[in-house]
C-alpha cells in the first residue's frame, strides 16, 4: 500500500489526532494547493483546485490537531464531488 493510500484509509478511519500537515497532504492527493489569504489572512486557509470548488479552512492553533467536524465538512464534500466513496 503506498503512502497516499495510507494516508486516505487513515483520513477515512476518523482518526482523533490527524494533523494539519495530513490534512495538507491529503488534499494535494485530489490535486489541491494551498495558499493563504494574504499578510492578513490569519489562520483562514483557502484550498484551490484546477476545476473544483475551494475548499476553506480555518488552520487549527496553537495544536496542530484538525477538529473532526472539520474532517467531516472535508468527507462529505469530497464524496458529493467524487473524489472518494461513502464507506
Amino acid at each position: 500500500m503506498s503512502k497516499q493510500e495510507k494516508l486516505i484509509q487513515r483520513f477515512l478511519s476518523k482518526p482523533a489526532d490527524f494533523t494539519w500537515d495530513e490534512t495538507v497532504a491529503f488534499l494535494r492527493i485530489f490535486g489541491y494547493k494551498m495558499t493563504a489569504a494574504g499578510k492578513t489572512g490569519g489562520s483562514r486557509v483557502k484550498f484551490i483546485h484546477p476545476v473544483l470548488p475551494i475548499i476553506s479552512l480555518h488552520k487549527p492553533h496553537p495544536r496542530k490537531i484538525m477538529k473532526s467536524y472539520q474532517l467531516d465538512q472535508i468527507e462529505e464534500f469530497l464524496i458529493k464531488e467524487g473524489l472518494i466513496n461513502e464507506e
